[in-house]
């Protein structure tokens, strides 16, 4: 083949500019996103605009938007395990993924359930910082590169502290900071194990389920997301991170 020859055939052109762009978007553009965010409070997200959005199209008048970036020093230790024994108790030692409870979804999955989601919190942080609701393979695909990326450039207590900030925990309510302040009139520092595992039970559903008033489902949950808690060793589970 001649010298320049390969620039010469299009679809290999194309090709070569569809694989460059693809690394661009997926790797490049979210490296340095969390590369600068490693220090830099987030000012907002993926799943933040497309709800505002939502609620502007959808004319919803009495939506607010609530949001307030709160630094880890100021969160209650009790919400930092609550989540952890809510959604993810591997979390300190995983690499991002918890292989066995993605095979026991599977194993789930072929036998006829419903596709259930195993995600750990690294993985719901690369969703809410990137990605859109949905569970299909390709928004799954974009979710495992971004979900590398985060555990590669940012340590556990980051991916837990954005996570902390970042999670829908009402209709439009994102983070401890605005959860706590508006369900509890407190701050985020001063909330309890009780009022930690409470927000910790709406995160499946939050615009169903509510931590100000509490349905029966979500105060056993609650319940049990507290005796995880204590089962962990409290907020010592996480001095490691």
């Amino acid at each position: 083949m001649k010298s320049g020859s390969f620039w010469r055939q299009k679809p290999l052109w194309w090709a070569y500019r569809i694989a460059m762009g693809l690394a661009v978007l997926l790797v490049v553009m979210p490296s340095l996103y969390l590369g600068i965010h490693r220090w830099i409070p987030i000012p907002m997200t993926s799943f933040m605009i497309q709800d505002r959005l939502h609620a502007r199209f959808a004319g919803e008048q009495d939506y607010i938007f609530r949001y307030e970036w709160t630094p880890w020093h100021q969160i209650s230790p009790h919400a930092g395990i609550a989540v952890v024994a809510a959604e993810d108790q591997k979390f300190p030692w995983h690499s991002g993924f918890d292989v066995e409870a993605i095979e026991e979804a599977w194993e789930d999955h072929q036998k006829g359930g419903r596709l259930r989601g195993a995600s750990t919190i690294s993985q719901q942080v690369a969703k809410n910082l990137f990605l859109w609701p949905g569970r299909n393979f390709v928004r799954k695909g974009f979710e495992a590169t971004f979900t590398i990326l985060i555990e590669f450039f940012w340590p556990k207590k980051r991916i837990l502290e954005v996570y902390l900030n970042t999670a829908e925990m009402g209709r439009g309510v994102f983070g401890v900071g605005a959860a706590a302040r508006l369900y509890f009139n407190k701050s985020p520092g001063n909330l309890t194990a009780h009022e930690s595992a409470l927000l910790a039970a709406v995160l499946p559903n939050p615009i169903r389920l509510r931590a100000d008033r509490p349905s029966a489902y979500v105060n056993r949950r609650a319940e049990w997301i507290q005796k995880q808690m204590r089962q962990l060793g409290g907020a010592y589970y996480l001095s490691g991170i």
